[in-house]
């Protein structure tokens, strides 16, 4: 009678670890420069391991990108949601863009970076248009809230701030460029800066 070998069962910790990892990894270098060798050393795995939990690295950069994804936009909601009801909520999108430009290790926006990086992954692509959409959501709850004619094109107005703003933080390593922004927003609600 031959002896079966225990079931091998998947560490929990072990998806968190790699995406841990690819989060600091790609947002810092960039997907292509960050390559599965440097990912699976960072979080102590095997590169077997993570194709275990990813099946590729298509599948981690989609994975890191989800997941960025819900966490930046539930960031910039608990942001606004502090913020005063009304007109307030819309400078607070800004005031929120302000601090994470100024963290040290801002890199720009992680779905415009892997868009650019990946054009030719529709999946990435896709992804970077979800994230873009879901942001385009909440500046319409936001615009929504602040008691204007057309929300609706507030919201869309915003949505061209919100990305200039993080492109030319990015690009031109200009942190004011959200302080510009909210100005720009609050000349759209006729409001003082």
């Amino acid at each position: 009678m031959v002896a079966m070998s225990p079931a091998r069962t998947l560490d929990p910790d072990v998806p968190r670890r790699l995406l841990d990892a690819a989060e600091r990894l790609f947002y810092d270098r960039g997907v292509q420069a960050a390559g599965i060798d440097a990912v699976v050393a960072e979080a102590g795995v095997a590169t077997k391991t993570l194709y275990a939990h990813f099946g590729s690295k298509d599948g981690l950069v989609e994975a890191y990108l989800r997941r960025r994804d819900q966490r930046w936009l539930d960031w910039l909601r608990g942001a606004v949601a502090a913020a005063p009801a009304g007109p307030e909520r819309v400078l607070a999108v800004f005031d929120a863009l302000a601090e994470w430009f100024a963290e040290p290790g801002y890199n720009g926006c992680a779905f415009i970076n892997v868009a650019g990086e990946l054009a030719n992954n529709p999946t990435a692509r896709a992804v970077a248009r979800d994230h873009k959409a879901g942001l385009r959501g909440l500046l319409r709850e936001v615009a929504a809230g602040a008691g204007v004619n057309d929300p609706a094109l507030l919201a869309d107005w915003l949505m061209l701030l919100v990305e200039g703003a993080i492109v030319t933080a990015h690009v031109e390593g200009d942190a004011g460029a959200a302080t510009r922004g909210r100005s720009a927003a609050a000349a759209l609600l006729k409001l003082p800066p």
